[in-house]
């Protein structure tokens, strides 16, 4: 079975920190971008970053660039979110993916469509 389960949310006041985590179990997405998405209450779920297989090719959405950095580690089959200077409007589940349709490519999905697992998500609160 395969699974994708984040860990590393909670609760924490306005410039704080987490790091999440990833763990992929059932099969390797070695080859495979990886990705988180988050969403807030009463909005749709959004891109927040992406890795392609190896991690050389990056990208972070407009709203954390600079205070959030994705990486990910493909011997531990694991990818990390770094959170940064966090902000209330970060409040949301955030969620890892994965997808399986481009092995070993350089392009990075910003779209949920792309993402074929999905983890069950872990909440983040950020009080001001």
């Amino acid at each position: 079975q395969v699974q994708l389960v984040e860990s590393g949310g909670g609760s924490v006041q306005a410039g704080g920190s987490f790091r999440l985590s990833c763990e992929a179990s059932g099969r390797s997405f070695t080859p495979y971008g990886m990705a988180w998405f988050r969403q807030a209450p009463g909005k749709e779920r959004e891109f927040v970053a992406g890795s392609n297989w190896s991690g050389g090719s990056i990208l972070h959405a407009d709203s954390v660039q600079g205070r959030f950095t994705i990486s990910r580690d493909n011997a531990r089959n694991t990818v990390t979110l770094q959170m940064n200077d966090l902000k209330p409007e970060d409040t949301a589940v955030y969620y890892c993916a994965a997808e399986t349709s481009r092995p070993y490519s350089d392009y990075v999905g910003q779209t949920e469509n792309e993402y074929s697992y999905w983890g069950q998500g872990v909440q983040v609160t950020v009080s001001s």
